[in-house]
Parts: C-alpha cells; structure tokens; sequence
C-alpha cells in the first residue's frame, strides 16, 4: 500500500534492465518505496541492475520473465503478487528490431510485434487481473510517439505500439472503478545512456537493400534528435513520477509532443510520407 505520503511502497518492473525503467525505480526509491521486482530473462545485466538498487537501500528482488513466453506469464507473475501487494508495476520491455532486416526476414518483424504487443497483451492481463484482485495499484504502460502516426522508416515498431498503446488505454477504460490506475506513456525519442550497437551490427550484417534503408530511416529520424522532441530516460522517469503522484491516464515527455502529435495527426498521407519526421 502507499504510505501516508501517497508514495507507493512497491515496485515490479517487466523488462528489469530497461533503461527507463532503472531511471524509474531510483527515482521512487528516493521517494520511500522500499521493495522493487525486477522481472526479466537471467542475465548478468539483470544481476547488476538489482545489485544497484540495493546500493540505494531497497529490497530488491528478481524474478525471471520471457516476454515471448506468454504461457508462463500468469505462474512467473503469479509468484510476486503471492508475496504481497504490489502498488505499481511498470510495463517496460520492448525492442526497436531493425525495420530493414524485419522487411526482408518476416519472422524478425514477428518478434518485433510478439515482444511489444503479443507478450505485453499477455503480462499486462496478468498484472491487471492481480491489481484488480488486490483492490489498488498502478499500471504504467511505457508507449511511444512512434505509435502515435506510423512512419514509413520504422512502421513495424511503430505499429506495435499503436496497438499496445490503443490496448493500455481500452484496459483502463475497462478498469475505471476498480482502484486500478492505468498510466499510458508516450515518450519521443529516448536517448540513451550508452548507444546499442544492435542496430548498426544488424546493418553491416545485412543486405545493401537493408543498409540502404538503416541510412534512410537515420536520416529520416534526424530532425526528431534534436531537442525539444528528443528526451532521455531519466526525464521520461522523472514525468512518470509526476504522472503516479498526479493520477494522470497519458503522459507525453516531452509535453510539447502532445501539441505536434495532435498536429501530425491531421496531415493528409501525401503530405505526410514527404515530411522528414
């Protein structure tokens, strides 16, 4: 349960070395949460990232958690919530895939969507059920912008978020009056600690085509990286903080994305495929 600051005591994170995710719990930890399960596959990552929080004076616990294994969702997840409540739990896994590669080799586009859609569908059932069961608590969905108006350079990644996105909010309208909260979050493009070599060793792998087309979506992407429109995890944690304490259902980092995105919306598909966004 929060305590009487209305800070929340306890912490589960799906996708326990996300970068986001990390920023987050520092943060809470900060305000008094004192038990945080980091859900994810084995990893020395996974080790480090627990082993660091305890550092900040929480409980730290780990629990593994294959987002593409929905069939042991309800048994992995099962054993956390058989512990005790949880007040919040951030749905933080996800991966960006390689829009190329996932254009010529189907099953990695596969992947793309099981991870990001399929397996949180899966997860975010499971928690919402126990939430629900338990009386209270908070779901945060981490989203994205990309979801918001699919781009041609990354539409399988950001096809999967429209519909996890469109999933989160549906589940927070069926949860209205139940004590469960549920927080959508729609950073724009997050830049990260440390830059993941994935992407660019997934093009010096790949075909000329493949290559061809990582160029195009960097140059593409370009004006989204420079501020106000890019943002960074530990300010995306810090909005979701703000969004737990202020009971918010959308939060949008930065917040001016929410009055570009209301705009792009609007612009007619021909237009659209020619902007450099």
């Amino acid at each position: 349960m929060k305590d009487a600051f209305g800070a929340p005591q306890s912490l589960l994170v799906l996708g326990g070395t996300s970068e986001i995710a990390l920023a987050t719990a520092r943060r809470l930890i900060a305000r008094r949460t004192r038990t945080v399960w980091l859900a994810g596959r084995p990893s020395p990552a996974l080790d480090s990232a627990a082993a660091e929080l305890r550092t900040r004076g929480a409980d730290v616990r780990t629990v593994d958690f294959d987002a593409l294994d929905s069939a042991s969702h309800e048994t992995a997840l099962g054993k956390v919530f058989a512990e005790g409540d949880i007040d919040v739990v951030l749905l933080a896994f996800g991966i960006a895939g390689d829009q190329g590669r996932d254009e010529e080799e189907p099953l990695s586009a596969v992947r793309v969507a099981q991870t990001n859609y399929t397996g949180a569908v899966s997860a975010g059932l499971v928690c919402a059920g126990a939430l629900q069961a338990q009386g209270h608590g908070s779901l945060v969905v981490l989203s994205s912008v990309a979801g918001e108006r699919v781009r041609r350079t990354d539409f399988i990644y950001g096809s999967s978020k429209a519909g996890l996105d469109a999933f989160a909010q549906g589940l927070g309208d069926a949860l209205q009056g139940t004590g469960v909260q549920v927080m959508v979050v729609r950073p724009g493009v997050v830049r990260p600690r440390n830059p993941r070599p994935e992407t660019a060793a997934g093009a010096a792998a790949g075909t000329p085509r493949a290559k061809a087309r990582l160029s195009a979506a960097r140059f593409a992407a370009a004006p989204l990286e420079a501020p106000p429109l890019t943002t960074t995890p530990d300010e995306v944690a810090a909005a979701v903080v703000t969004g737990l304490r202020r009971g918010s259902e959308t939060v949008w980092v930065p917040g001016s994305l929410r009055v570009v995105m209301s705009a792009l919306r609007h612009v007619p598909r021909p237009l659209f495929r020619r902007l450099p966004v």
